[in-house]
């Protein structure tokens, strides 16, 4: 990085102060350079090209890849230039599905506002592409690819800051699209629904499915009882949907919306959070006096949640079996609504007011319901909350406050502090401390770990409380985390694992902003709401302990709580008979050579196996002898690359170890050669 100097952008000089590429310094000089493909936490792509600029003695340019020198003179909107980036556009828009009136991203689109501001009102070129198929089957996201204009900011996403990899291109040239494996659905493979695909998509190409119709039928249906609960990071985004500043939103604008559109019970998701605090450090305690293994992992992420069950299913057993918030809310207030109202849990439908799209999900877990009713019926994002307000009519920043609904409506602090990263950490360090000590913490500051900068750590060593805590955020930081405690590297006693990098304020469900510090806003604003709140801490909340005496046999960890407010996990995986055929096999062949192509397994090298093998049955004429297949579930993700060779299993495996066991169960004796 150059901290040195000066560059002249269109006739001013610009000071240097450690810009990484151009285009830092041009939009620090007050210019609104476009791109589709530049995000300063990813990786630099330049894929767009929408970002060049005139590089005096060099010619044209992209701005996001070429780095800073002093003495540099750039031009940005050349008449050149301003032709080339208004063909790009046109370009884009000849294949691009241009329904944009009915498009759920219309208003935050980069490329409707690209068009309006290059001045493109004509599209001289023809549609080359036959439409294709929508992805329809998620729970959390829908994919339209006929809208996608291969930036590549969903793929780097996955893969840089997630480290699933869930999604990415294919094919070559005029036929590149961004998929999953295999054209699979993104509910087939690996995808952990946090939907931050969706949150840096510049278009509609990946978006939240919506539940808002569902959502309107139920409220139509006298026969039912429709309930409300809005989750603690919502309050702290909901103002940007309506342009108003977040200090001015309250809660209080929220819960009188949700009367206005015909909510019978509106309760506050932070009353779980509380609950859940409670909960899951009694079963904290209990697992470290029984001398249960340790860390105990937080269940809250439901995106985590899958995560583990998906890549690391030895965890599971250390998973807290803590339902979510939501959940809690949703399971106690149908129960307890069915007793006051005197009617069936199916005829109370639950909806929940998430930042999230992986608790679209988390709903749909067959362990997150009772006799077949679901705890949760269903979730709204933050934007879809925002889409029924307006289509209501409903004037929002006009509205008076309104309280939540008893006795799911009142919460703490410590609760409504699940809406940032290390809030759950917090709550249940600060309750443990006054259970154990009879005071509050001294001090919760967690920071970055010295050799292992990826997640944060808090030391405490007060009174009867030792207490090692990890903290990280995004999931492959979380994975680097996972490696060095199961290696016995690091050792912790309690792990906070959410898969959104800042916590939930930054759900792939809250309004989408370009503004970069907008996660620093959204954290401050619900801090702030948090010192406005009448309770500190959740044990003083006088409705807890009314459940806990009605409804949860009296204490924390008891049966009744248990079965009301705990749950448990599965290993999560695909069936392995989903497979694909990769050669012209006899059904009769005596083996049967499956290759996991999983997402761990395939980013370990089991594409290479898959592309060996192919050339190995070609070059011995094995097509009557082996069947080789493309599997997505090996259950052994942890060791991959898993290779299935009639029924012996290869953990991580490599051509020559598959080579070899072939030849052994085809009775061949010859040594085996490298490939």
């Amino acid at each position: 990085m150059n901290k040195k100097g000066s560059i002249t952008v269109n006739g001013a000089k610009v000071p240097l102060a450690g810009e990484k590429n151009l285009l830092e310094v041009i939009r620090k000089a007050g210019i609104n350079m476009p791109t589709f493909c530049y995000h300063s936490e990813l990786s630099v792509a330049g894929a767009c090209r929408l970002c060049i600029v005139e590089i005096e003695g060099r010619g044209i340019d992209t701005s996001c890849s070429t780095p800073p020198r002093d003495g540099m003179v750039i031009k940005t909107h050349t008449a050149k230039l301003r032709k080339m980036r208004k063909t790009l556009v046109q370009l884009l828009l000849a294949n691009h599905d241009n329904s944009c009136t009915t498009c759920d991203k219309s208003m935050s689109c980069k490329l409707k506002d690209l068009a309006s501001s290059l001045g493109v009102t004509e599209i001289p070129f023809k549609k080359t592409k036959e439409p294709r198929k929508p992805d329809m089957l998620s729970p959390s996201l829908l994919r339209y690819p006929d809208k996608c204009v291969l930036c590549g900011d969903c793929v780097r996403y996955c893969d840089e800051i997630q480290g699933v990899g869930a999604i990415d291109f294919a094919y070559r040239g005029e036929d590149v699209v961004v998929t999953p494996a295999f054209n699979k659905s993104l509910g087939q493979v690996d995808c952990i629904n946090c939907g931050q695909c969706a949150a840096v998509c510049p278009t509609g190409a990946i978006i939240p499915r919506s539940e808002i119709k569902e959502v309107w039928d139920a409220l139509a249906d006298e026969d039912k009882t429709v309930v409300a609960q809005i989750a603690p990071a919502v309050r702290a985004a909901i103002g940007e949907i309506f342009g108003i500043p977040e200090s001015s939103v309250t809660v209080g604008k929220i819960m009188n919306a949700l009367k206005y559109i015909g909510f019978q019970e509106v309760y506050d998701t932070s009353f779980g959070a509380d609950l859940t605090t409670m909960e899951e450090c009694n079963e904290f305690l209990e697992r470290k006096k029984a001398g249960q293994k340790g860390p105990m992992f937080t269940s809250c992420c439901p995106a985590w949640v899958k995560y583990a069950e998906q890549f690391h299913p030895e965890l599971i057993p250390q998973l807290s079996s803590c339902m979510s918030p939501q959940g809690m809310v949703g399971s106690l207030g149908k129960k307890l609504l069915s007793k006051t109202l005197e009617k069936n849990e199916k005829d109370i439908i639950m909806v929940a007011i998430m930042p999230c799209t992986a608790k679209k999900f988390e709903k749909e877990r067959p362990e997150l319901s009772r006799n077949g009713v679901p705890n949760v019926d269903f979730v709204l994002t933050t934007q879809e909350l925002g889409k029924m307000i307006k289509e209501a009519g409903i004037i929002f920043d006009e509205l008076s406050p309104t309280a939540a609904d008893l006795p799911f409506g009142l919460y703490s602090e410590a609760g409504l502090g699940f809406g940032s990263t290390q809030g759950v950490a917090e709550a249940v360090a600060s309750y443990a401390s006054r259970a154990l000590n009879g005071k509050e913490l001294s001090a919760f500051e967690p920071l970055a770990h010295k050799t292992y900068p990826a997640w944060k750590e808090v030391i405490i060593n007060e009174g009867n409380l030792r207490l090692k805590i990890a903290i990280a955020a995004g999931m492959k930081d979380a994975e680097k985390l996972i490696k060095k405690v199961q290696a016995g590297e690091v050792e912790y006693d309690l792990v906070e694992i959410m898969a959104c990098p800042g916590g939930c304020v930054a759900g792939g469900g809250q309004p989408v902003s370009y503004d970069e510090h907008i996660l620093t806003k959204r954290k401050a604003a619900l801090k702030n709401a948090g010192k406005v709140t009448p309770l500190h801490a959740p044990e003083e909340n006088p409705y807890i302990q009314k459940i806990y005496e009605k409804m949860l046999g009296g204490k924390c960890g008891s049966h009744e709580a248990h079965e009301l407010v705990h749950t448990t996990y599965q290993t999560r995986k695909r069936i392995e008979q989903d497979y694909l055929e990769l050669t012209d096999v006899n059904h009769e062949a005596p083996v049967e050579v499956k290759v996991c192509v999983g997402t761990s397994c395939f980013l370990r090298g089991s594409q290479e196996i898959l592309s060996n093998m192919k050339d190995k049955v070609d070059q011995e004429d094995w097509k009557d002898r082996i069947a080789l297949k493309a599997t997505f579930c090996s259950e052994n993700c942890n060791y991959g690359p898993t290779v299935t060779v009639g029924d012996r299993k290869i953990n991580k495996a490599t051509i020559d170890s598959v080579v070899e066991e072939v030849e052994n169960q085809l009775g061949i004796k010859h040594p085996v050669r490298a490939y």
